[in-house]
């Protein structure tokens, strides 16, 4: 018993759970495509006027700023696990299936990633703030 659970739980969790989510996610892709084109087809007997853009794919556009956060956001993230690791693998006596060398290796490594998005979060901070500022202006002027 204790075999074969070992043996079907990766299988499953390898193979039929990304399996899964690409096939969900491509039906609702397909059942959205599907709906517009019955809205055309309606619009169409109708004699009604038919909008190009209903068709275009609806991808949202992350200005520099949003790009900005999230990389703030997993810098954050990332730092905050690293010190956690660290202090759990230097300070505690774990009893678990990591060594505390281990523990305290993979902490330093998530705090050097955390370091390292810090560093892009303000390096490009930096760079773009010319770029923002005018995304936020554009942004802004319609408003007006």
């Amino acid at each position: 018993m204790n075999s074969w659970v070992t043996v079907v739980v990766p299988i499953f969790v390898c193979v039929v759970l990304p399996v899964l989510i690409v096939w969900l996610a491509l039906r609702a892709r397909q059942h959205s495509i599907d709906k517009k084109a019955e809205i055309m087809l309606k619009a169409i007997e109708s004699g009604a006027t038919i909008d190009p853009n209903l068709l275009k794919p609806q991808t949202e556009q992350k200005s520099l700023k949003e790009k900005l956060l999230g990389r703030l956001t997993g810098a954050c993230v990332t730092s905050l696990l690293g010190v956690a690791f660290l202090v759990g693998g230097l300070v505690l006596d774990w009893d678990m299936a990591f060594m505390p060398i281990e523990t305290s290796l993979l902490g330093g490594i998530l705090l050097a990633v955390g370091i390292a998005l810090f560093v892009t979060y303000f390096a490009g901070k930096n760079m773009l703030a010319k770029e923002i500022e005018a995304e936020e202006t554009a942004l802004n002027e319609p408003q007006r």
